[in-house]
C-alpha cells in the first residue's frame, strides 16, 4: 500500500526551519535546505516510486514538480513512500484508504458524512472527534450532496482506468474533467458549472484525508479554465433562467384551474415570488414556520443558502391587494388540502379511473403526506410556463426569485433594499440576479446634457 508523507513549512529563502515529526525524527534537524529533507526522506523510507507499479498520469506530475520545488524553494511537496499503515486518521476512526481501491475510498467517504456525533465522555479524543464532525456538517445539504455525486463519479471513471482516486496526481484530475465534458455517447456533457463541483468534491476529499488538494495546481485550474471559455465559445455556457416578473407571472397564472394541483401551484408560485424564495427554501416550509399577523405572512426558513450559521431567516410577505394575494391564495390551498400541520407545499396524486366512470370526467386527487422536492418546484414552474406558452427550458426554480428581484429593480427599489429583500450576502451576488435595463432609459448619465 502506499501513503502520502508530508513536510508542510512555509519559508521565504532557500533555508528554512521545519518541525519535525515524530516518525521522521532526524530528518529535519535545524536550517535544511528542501533539497536536503527529500534526499534524507529517501533514504529513510526508501523511494516510493521505484517500489511499486508507477501510473505515468498520476506519477508525472508529481515528480516533476518535486524537483522544481526543491529548485526553487517552494513547499516541499507530497513523497510517496511505502508503509504498512493507512493514511490520516479522520473523526478518530478508520484510517484514509489512500492507493486502496476506488469502492473502498467512496464508502470511507460516505461513512464520514453518515457519522453522528460521538457520545461525550469528557476525554480530549472524543472531543477532537466531535469537533470534526461538527466541521463536516458546516456544509449545507445542497454542498454535501453535490460533494457526494462528485466522488461517486470521481471513483468510478478511476475504477474504469485502473486508477487510484485517493491520493490522486493533478494530470489524473484534469483528465476526469475532460471525460465529463466531452463522454462517449450517449452519457450528456456536464456543464462547467457542474465540473466546478466535482473539482470542489475531490479537494474536499483530500482534505478529508490530510492530503494536499491536487485541484488547484496550474494543470488543473488551466484545464478548468479552458473548458468554460471553450463552452461559452460553443454557446454551452451557463445561462441564466428567465426571470419570471409581474406580467410573465400573471400570463402563467391566467390558465391555471382551481382544482387541488391548480391551488397549490398558484400558492406556490405567487410566495415563491413574493418572498424571492429559492426552490429549496420553498419546498422546506412547514405550517410551524408560518405566522400570520395584521400586516400580512411572516414565514420562518430554518435553513436558507445565505443563512451561513442556520441562526434562522424570517421573511415578510405583506398583504396583496388584488386577486394575486400570496397569502390568500395560501388559505386557499390548505384549506382545500386539509393541511393544518407538516410540510406546506405536498405531493399530489391521481387515483386510477374506474372503468365504467365516463371518458373526460374529473380525475380525483389525493393530497400526500411527504413534501415535495426542490427539483419538483422547478418542474411547476416548467410546466405551468409551458401551459401559458412559454419555453420551458429558459423557466426554473431561480426563475421565481428572479422574477422579484427585476420587478423590484424596475420599480426603483434601492440596492440595499434589493439586497435585503433577495437575503444576498453581497452585492456582487445580487448583481448576478439583476437583468440588464434598457440601455438609455437605465443609463446614469441619461439626462444630464
Amino acid at each position: 500500500m502506499r501513503t502520502a508523507l508530508r513536510v508542510d513549512a512555509r519559508h521565504s529563502g532557500r533555508t528554512m526551519p521545519i518541525a519535525c515529526l515524530p516518525a521522521l525524527s532526524g530528518v529535519c534537524e535545524g536550517a535544511v535546505d528542501p533539497a536536503t529533507v527529500l534526499t534524507r526522506l529517501r533514504r529513510r523510507l526508501g523511494d516510493g516510486r521505484a517500489q511499486s507499479t508507477s501510473n505515468p498520469i498520476s506519477d508525472s506530475v508529481s515528480s516533476s514538480s518535486s524537483a522544481a520545488a526543491a529548485a526553487v524553494g517552494d513547499p516541499v511537496p507530497v513523497i510517496d513512500a511505502p508503509v504498512t499503515g493507512g493514511g490520516t486518521i479522520a473523526d478518530g476512526g478508520a484510517a484514509a484508504p489512500l492507493g486502496e481501491r476506488p469502492a473502498a475510498v467512496r464508502a470511507w467517504f460516505d461513512d464520514l458524512f453518515d457519522q453522528a456525533l460521538p457520545v461525550a465522555d469528557g476525554t480530549l479524543a472524543t472531543a477532537q472527534r466531535t469537533a470534526e464532525a461538527l466541521a463536516r456538517r458546516a456544509k449545507a445539504e445542497n454542498t454535501r450532496r453535490a460533494y457526494r455525486a462528485g466522488v461517486r463519479a470521481w471513483c468510478t471513471w478511476c475504477e474504469g482506468h485502473g486508477l487510484t482516486p485517493l491520493p490522486a496526481g493533478p494530470a489524473a484530475v484534469a483528465a476526469f474533467l475532460a471525460a465529463e465534458r466531452y463522454p462517449l455517447p450517449p452519457a450528456k456533457p456536464l456543464a462547467a458549472n457542474t465540473l466546478r463541483l466535482r473539482l470542489a468534491a475531490i479537494g474536499y476529499l483530500h482534505y478529508l484525508a490530510g492530503l494536499p488538494s491536487p485541484t488547484t495546481t496550474a494543470i488543473v485550474g488551466e484545464t478548468i479554465a479552458g473548458l468554460e471559455r471553450t463552452a461559452r465559445r460553443d454557446g454551452d455556457g451557463p445561462r441564466p433562467k428567465l426571470a419570471a416578473k409581474i406580467g410573465l407571472l400573471r400570463e402563467i397564472l391566467a390558465p391555471i384551474k382551481d382544482d387541488l394541483p391548480g391551488l397549490r401551484d398558484r400558492a406556490l408560485l405567487l410566495l415563491g415570488f413574493a418572498g424571492a424564495l429559492r426552490r429549496a427554501e420553498l419546498a422546506r416550509i412547514t405550517i410551524a414556520d408560518l405566522e400570520e399577523s395584521e400586516h400580512g405572512l411572516r414565514i420562518t426558513l430554518p435553513v436558507s443558502k445565505g443563512d451561513r450559521r442556520a441562526r434562522g431567516v424570517v421573511v415578510g410577505i405583506p398583504y396583496g391587494t388584488s386577486a394575486l394575494c400570496p397569502v390568500r391564495a395560501l388559505r386557499r390551498w390548505c384549506a382545500a388540502a386539509q393541511i393544518s400541520d407538516g410540510p406546506l407545499f405536498r405531493r399530489i396524486w391521481t387515483t386510477p379511473r374506474p372503468p365504467t366512470a365516463p371518458a373526460g370526467g374529473t380525475p380525483t386527487f389525493v393530497v400526500g403526506e411527504a413534501a415535495i422536492d426542490p427539483g419538483t418546484v422547478a418542474r411547476i414552474v416548467k410546466a405551468r410556463g409551458a401551459a401559458a406558452g412559454f419555453d420551458h427550458r429558459i423557466l426554473g426554480g431561480h426563475s421565481l426569485k428572479r422574477g422579484a428581484m427585476n420587478t423590484a429593480k424596475d420599480r426603483r427599489v434601492h440596492p440595499a433594499q434589493l439586497k435585503q429583500l433577495g437575503r444576498h450576502a453581497s452585492y456582487a451576488t445580487l448583481a448576478a440576479y439583476i437583468e440588464e435595463g434598457d440601455l438609455f432609459e437605465d443609463n446614469a448619465l441619461n439626462g444630464v446634457l
